[in-house]
């Protein structure tokens, strides 16, 4: 699954948001809004700002009508239908725990409902969502609601190494690159990533700075992911990835091209052979990921028991 600006055919409107789900009492809950303007109940989404993304509208559209800022977690199943006129409207949907926030409403909702699934099903304003409801039901039945992200990222555009006569691991970002490095922040924040770990080269850094600025979190440089160091012991990039996994925490890894195919080897071995993640992480492998993409895995469980869920790259507009 690739997700990035949206691209639709003229006359097509692209919304984006997400089912927020909890607990309580042990009891699955999801989160319905109601717009007094319509009088109707559905799920918190919205349309997508010019230039942003389904997952930025997404986590944007949720905190703005309930209050609550979301950590996104699987896709669910799009809607697409015909509004007035014949216009088409596509919306997509995400999963999402709360990680924070007030509950606070404006004014186009009045109400958010914490309700059971069977609640829910009959509150539904629209036959539509009943869709977007079944998924999660059935992911949580299987136990694949419960999830936690883990995004690859491939260092944004740099300076050629043509261009570049000091020490390769000072080649710093491109006027591109910096964009790249920018547009990754809001991206990384609605996956709600809490742990960034990066090759020290100065183009594998300054690609995820800027996000762990915003976060207020503190960069962590790893050598092992670094090209200099995997020419040397290839298998320490892989053993970082694997401590990852075993923290089991929503987190990143920036790293470059040579030592992708080792690192995404990793995450295939946690998937099905004959799923379409496989296949997935494997062209990503084998194709190689553009400058500044970030790979966006949602893995139930941890270490040996770690399993990925779903995959979405997001490759830079």
């Amino acid at each position: 699954m690739t997700t990035h600006t949206a691209t639709l055919r003229t006359g097509t409107v692209a919304a984006a948001g997400a089912l927020l789900w909890r607990r309580q009492d042990d009891q699955l809950q999801v989160a319905m809004v109601h717009r007094p303007k319509y009088d109707d109940w559905s799920w918190a989404k919205g349309k997508l700002d010019p230039g942003e993304t389904w997952v930025e509208a997404a986590a944007r559209e949720v905190l703005e009508e309930t209050g609550f800022r979301p950590r996104l977690g699987i896709p669910l199943p799009r809607s697409v239908y015909s509004m007035q006129r014949g216009t088409l409207k596509e919306i997509r949907y995400w999963a999402a725990e709360v990680m924070s926030g007030s509950g606070e409403l404006e004014n186009e909702i009045d109400e958010v409902a914490w309700l059971t699934p069977a609640q829910a099903q009959l509150r539904l304003s629209y036959v539509r969502d009943a869709l977007q409801l079944q998924a999660v039901v059935d992911a949580d039945r299987a136990g694949t609601l419960q999830t936690w992200p883990l995004a690859v990222i491939r260092h944004a555009e740099s300076v050629p190494r043509k261009q570049w006569d000091e020490p390769d691991p000072l080649r710093p970002l491109d006027n591109d690159g910096r964009v790249q490095a920018r547009s990754l922040v809001p991206l990384l924040a609605a996956y709600g990533i809490e742990r960034v770990i990066t090759s020290p080269s100065t183009r594998c850094f300054t690609t995820v700075q800027p996000y762990a600025a915003a976060a207020g979190i503190r960069l962590r440089t790893k050598d092992g992911l670094s090209e200099e160091t995997f020419e040397q012991d290839p298998d320490r990039s892989t053993r970082h990835l694997k401590s990852l996994l075993k923290r089991g925490e929503p987190a990143a890894l920036c790293t470059h091209r040579p030592l992708l195919p080792s690192v995404l080897k990793v995450l295939r071995k946690t998937t099905e052979p004959d799923s379409e993640f496989h296949e997935i992480l494997a062209v990503a492998a084998e194709d190689g990921m553009a400058k500044g993409e970030a790979l966006v895995c949602q893995i139930a469980g941890r270490g040996g028991s770690a399993r990925v869920m779903s995959v979405e790259r997001h490759t830079p507009s």
